[in-house]
């Protein structure tokens, strides 16, 4: 009896390709340039419970999308899975987001190296969680208080400093979207690790963008009160060109939780900031297209 060949698809490492939904592709494309995320995270962003989202995650890891690791019990880090790009994962989304302590690094050579230096950046004390939580915070308003809002852009740290040419390195940056209001803006999250002056020095290089890019405000989140008041003090005798908001970390970064310095009004919603793209709207063709939500709530 002549045995027949294997069929291609039983040893395509792409074959599990078609297991893939959209909401699947849309955390690998996070993970692509956000490098990690917990699974309470993913959960928050994505799914309407944790047994849902653990379900699908165990299905993603076993067909190489995703790689997990966790830590052992700490008073810093829970024990829960931290997800990062799989061999399929990289394969599907390639991404010059490497190396999170090192955007010069040379490119790792496999997709365990990769993670490799994910973990090690964690594990010395990196708070790329905590900006990374930021972003799912106002992800998961979208799906819950503020169904009619976007979060219509999304960069790391690497793409914003990239893409506006090495003055500025923001822990982030985003559009938001809610009515007819689209506010761009550059996040810092502070833990309180640096003194208030040098965080006040940050400021320079937002400046120096508003002579030729976007007027966006700059979002001071903070670990408390204590910090946050600290700052509106020194801010109060600056004036920027861009706005410089405050906010404490735990709270909605959508909601009315923003302070302005010197303004003894109520706190404003993240999209009553001032914000002015200038010419970067006309820059960026692409700067209204992202992942259709709706389409994606219906998964």
């Amino acid at each position: 009896m002549v045995r027949m060949p294997a069929s291609a698809s039983v040893s395509d490492p792409l074959a599990p390709t078609s297991r893939l939904t959209l909401r699947d592709r849309l955390l690998l494309s996070w993970l692509a340039e956000h490098y990690v995320l917990t699974s309470q995270q993913v959960t928050q962003a994505l799914y309407p419970s944790g047994r849902a989202a653990q379900k699908r995650l165990t299905l993603l890891h076993r067909i190489g999308a995703v790689s997990r690791f966790r830590f052992a019990q700490t008073e810093e880090q829970s024990s829960s899975y931290r997800y990062t790009l799989g061999p399929l994962g990289v394969h599907l989304f390639p991404t010059p987001y490497t190396d999170p302590g090192n955007a010069a690094a040379k490119p790792p050579r496999t997709h365990l190296e990769r993670r490799a230096r994910i973990i090690r950046h964690i594990e010395a004390g990196s708070h790329l969680l905590g900006v990374n939580q930021f972003f799912i915070d106002l992800h998961t308003a979208t799906r819950t208080t503020m169904p009619e809002a976007r979060l219509q852009r999304w960069w790391s740290e690497q793409h914003a400093t990239a893409a506006y040419a090495q003055v500025i390195r923001p822990d982030g940056h985003g559009v938001w979207c809610a009515g007819d209001r689209q506010v761009g803006f550059f996040l810092e999250f502070d833990n309180d690790t640096e003194d208030v002056p040098r965080v006040m020095r940050k400021l320079a290089g937002y400046v120096r963008i508003t002579e030729f890019g976007p007027r966006y405000p700059v979002l001071l989140w903070v670990p408390d009160r204590r910090r946050e008041a600290s700052l509106l003090r020194a801010l109060a005798g600056i004036r920027t060109p861009m706005a410089v908001a405050t906010a404490v970390h735990g709270n909605n970064p959508a909601g009315p939780v923003w302070a302005l310095p010197g303004d003894p009004g109520p706190r404003l919603h993240l999209h009553e900031l001032p914000s002015d793209h200038g010419p970067d709207e006309a820059t960026n063709p692409n700067f209204f297209h992202g992942p259709d939500r709706q389409a994606l709530a219906a998964t």
